[in-house]
Parts: C-alpha cells; sequence; structure tokens
C-alpha cells in the first residue's frame, strides 16, 4: 500500500524504505527481507481467517 505519511518519529526513512506504521506515522524501519516475511505472514492470516469464515457460512 502506498499513503502519505509522517516520518517524523523516523527521520532516517527515505522514500522506497519499508516502514511500519501506526495511525499515520512510521514508527520503525524494516529491512526487505522482514516486510517480506511480515507481509506473508499477514497473508496466510487472512486466508486462514477467510476459510474459517467459509467454513463457519456453511454450516446448516
Amino acid at each position: 500500500m502506498r499513503k502519505g505519511i509522517s516520518l517524523a518519529l523516523v527521520p532516517e526513512a527515505r522514500e522506497g524504505d519499508w516502514v511500519i506504521v501506526h495511525v499515520g506515522h512510521a514508527i520503525g524501519l524494516l529491512d526487505a527481507e522482514e516486510a517480506e516475511r511480515t507481509l506473508r505472514l499477514f497473508a496466510e492470516i487472512a486466508a486462514a481467517e477467510a476459510a474459517r469464515a467459509a467454513q463457519a457460512g456453511a454450516r446448516p
């Protein structure tokens, strides 16, 4: 996702860096490997939640 955020709390961050964002403020830097790992985990969680919701909806 790309969105305008404040870098006031992480002044060393530059455009293209991976950052952790909370309520519109960058609060930490991530290296590319950590960012990819985190995005994979979020995708796994979303898939598990979708499967659970689908299963709950299929119950009689």
